[in-house]
């Protein structure tokens, strides 16, 4: 196109009608290459979208992989962390509950209550001794049956004590009768 007016012009000045004769031949070529390249565009053109379009899918899948392995990444870092962080409250929490224990202690222990140490132990000891009571009371059952005998007759000695008694003795409140104190046995002596 651009030879074609180069010849043109190297001819001799022309009429100005021949000249828009020029002008309009190279308007019509311009046009008919727009024409050609937008029907080449339209014929090709499907299959360049379908390719950018095949492109896109597979960068998205790329992205989207690559994304996923990021998040997944960062949650297991954040798990570590977070696992981290609750083994550290935890032990500062059990450090804080010693100390509040302790201190708990030592304030009861100046007040004179017994600690459960001591509970246990007196709990140990009071077993000890119902046994060794058991072992006794099955060694000595004539001893208890001797005893069964004064029963009746310190009832019998209550209600002859209560005819003796005059219209006063009926005034006066009764009282329980009396009871006589055991002496504890060797063995109880010993474990006291």
């Amino acid at each position: 196109m651009v030879k074609k007016l180069q010849k043109k012009s190297s001819t001799p000045k022309k009429s100005p009608v021949l000249l828009k004769g020029t002008v309009k031949d190279s308007a019509q070529q311009i046009w008919q290459a727009g024409l050609g390249a937008f029907t080449k565009a339209q014929s090709e053109g499907g299959k360049v979208f379908e390719t950018l379009v095949k492109e896109g899918v597979s960068i998205q899948r790329k992205t989207q992989a690559a994304a996923e392995e990021r998040i997944t990444e960062a949650t297991s870092k954040m798990a570590n962390m977070a696992t981290g962080i609750t083994t550290k409250a935890t032990g500062q929490w059990d450090k804080l509950e010693n100390i509040f224990e302790e201190r708990v202690a030592k304030a009861l222990n100046k007040l004179g209550v017994p600690s459960s140490k001591d509970v246990d132990a007196l709990i140990a000891r009071i077993d000890e001794l119902n046994k060794s009571v058991q072992k006794l009371s099955a060694k000595a059952p004539a001893t208890v049956k001797a005893a069964a005998p004064r029963k009746p007759a310190a009832k019998a000695a209550l209600k002859s004590s209560s005819k003796a008694r005059s219209g006063a003795a009926k005034a006066a409140p009764k009282r329980a009768p009396a009871r006589k104190a055991v002496a504890p046995s060797k063995t109880e002596a010993v474990a006291a």
